[in-house]
């Protein structure tokens, strides 16, 4: 596991509904994703579709090591966060952690 700080960032984003689980749900989303979050064991094709979403979002996706841990939700391998303030502290926290972060911060 990653971190405590990450992980209670993304629990109060699920809790305050700014939290997006899976790619089929990503998708429909219009805009205001500010930060993905890809687990690095998910499929080839995760991480081809989680990368056309980075782009269409234009915001940073983060890999991460068992993602579904982090947010409690087992199986889950994509989440995207739908507030800038959570969005901004996770990139920060990742970025101590040394996770990888591709894309533009910021």
């Amino acid at each position: 596991m990653e971190g405590n700080k990450i992980e209670a960032y993304l629990g109060f984003a699920l809790r305050a509904g700014k939290l997006v689980l899976g790619l089929n749900s990503i998708e429909t989303i219009k805009k205001g994703v500010y930060c993905l979050l890809l687990d690095e064991e998910a499929a080839k094709n995760s991480h081809k579709e989680a990368r056309k979403l980075k782009v269409r979002f234009a915001c940073p996706l983060i890999i991460t090591k068992d993602l579904g841990a982090l947010i409690k939700r087992e199986g889950c391998k994509v989440a995207a966060v739908k507030d800038s303030s959570l969005a901004e502290a996770i990139l920060k926290e990742a970025g101590d952690k040394g996770m990888t972060i591709e894309g533009a911060i910021g």
